[in-house]
């Protein structure tokens, strides 16, 4: 008894107004996944594409137009445009009607991309569409809604929970899933051309790459076609590289093989750099444990020690740092640990990062 009147005391010193934050702080958290349905709603209506192609600020009676949406749900398109805008997804400005004279021009309100909805534009170049459909697959993320009872289960995955089986072996076994997760991997690695823009330094001296897990490929694509006299070897699972054999050219190639048994460098001369990337077809050191991570890199440093001219290992990947979060990335950044967390793997600091690679010897 005593401690339920504890309990129902626990907020009377307490004023209102900080009882209404933490309801409110509650609330924004409990009703957060429609940030995700309203983006997924927006994908699916293509309106970003519906924006571009209409090549100015459209008004909600022309996007309802093109869109066909019947009378009913024009006020939920609305309502919808209106959540996107203030999400920073659309902006909205004031347009003049282009009937009549200057005296007798309409002012109308419309909705302009902003550089967040360029991004969801299919076609254009770095149009990340491909890899919000695959995160907001129902298949994928209803998986999340037994973390309690992964929480309670030794050594399963939350795949294994919800799926009956690991994720990697779930996508080999479903042709159409993971067609997407590749497209949405591939989506995602094209904006690693803007960090290569910036960073090309790193691959200075350099004759040779062995991209680790490398996938279908994309991210060495990206570096052969910028560097062509880099010879480049995607480095991933022989059921993975089996359908890019195909792909190959004069300084690029495929190889199949585990990356926990040894790491190819046949064929390649010159100084070596082994890359692990964020977004490859299967992802890399974030996606295992210490353990495993350091037995990877350890594989990468004894190649690198038994070539004659050396060489490099390249990480891309996040690094949290919850003292600076620029632009929001911390609150992304856990997330994204988070998901990490249900399948084995982490994300790291940089003093996470670098004991990873003092243990396994650089």
């Amino acid at each position: 008894m005593k401690n339920m009147v504890e309990k129902m005391d626990l907020l009377s010193g307490r004023k209102s107004n900080e009882i209404f934050e933490g309801q409110v702080h509650v609330y924004k958290h409990m009703y957060a996944y429609l940030d995700s349905m309203c983006l997924k709603w927006c994908i699916e209506l293509e309106i970003p594409t519906i924006i571009y192609n209409h090549e100015k600020p459209i008004t909600l009676h022309e996007l309802i137009s093109i869109l066909q949406v019947p009378p009913s749900k024009i006020s939920g398109v609305e309502r919808l445009m209106r959540h996107l805008s203030h999400n920073g997804f659309f902006d909205i400005v004031t347009i003049h009607d282009d009937d009549g004279g200057d005296e007798n021009k309409e002012k109308k309100e419309a909705y302009a991309l902003t550089i967040a909805s360029e991004l969801l534009v299919k076609g254009t170049e770095y149009c990340l569409t491909p890899m919000a459909k695959c995160g907001l697959n129902p298949l994928m993320s209803s998986s999340f809604n037994l973390l309690g009872k992964w929480t309670l289960e030794k050594n399963l995955t939350l795949s294994e929970i919800s799926l009956g089986t690991n994720l990697w072996d779930f996508l080999s076994k479903n042709p159409s899933i993971l067609t997407s997760f590749n497209e949405s991997m591939a989506s995602d690695s094209q904006m690693v051309k803007l960090a290569l823009k910036d960073h090309s330094a790193v691959f200075e001296g350099l004759e040779s790459i062995v991209d680790v897990g490398g996938g279908n490929g994309t991210i060495s694509k990206i570096i052969s076609d910028m560097f062509p006299k880099l010879k480049c070897i995607v480095f991933d699972l022989p059921h993975v590289v089996e359908n890019f054999s195909g792909t190959t050219s004069n300084n690029l190639s495929f190889v199949g093989g585990d990356m926990f048994n040894y790491i190819c460098i046949c064929k390649l001369q010159g100084k070596l750099l082994f890359l692990f990337q964020l977004n490859s077809n299967l992802w890399i050191l974030h996606d295992w444990d210490e353990e495993h991570c350091v037995k990877i890199l350890k594989k990468c440093k004894d190649a690198i020690s038994n070539n004659t001219k050396g060489g490099k290992a390249i990480v891309i990947d996040l690094v949290i740092n919850e003292k600076q979060d620029e632009f929001g990335l911390t609150q992304m950044k856990l997330r994204m640990d988070i998901a990490m967390t249900t399948l084995n793997g982490k994300e790291r600091s940089e003093e996470e990062f670098k004991k990873l690679f003092l243990e396994a010897g650089f």
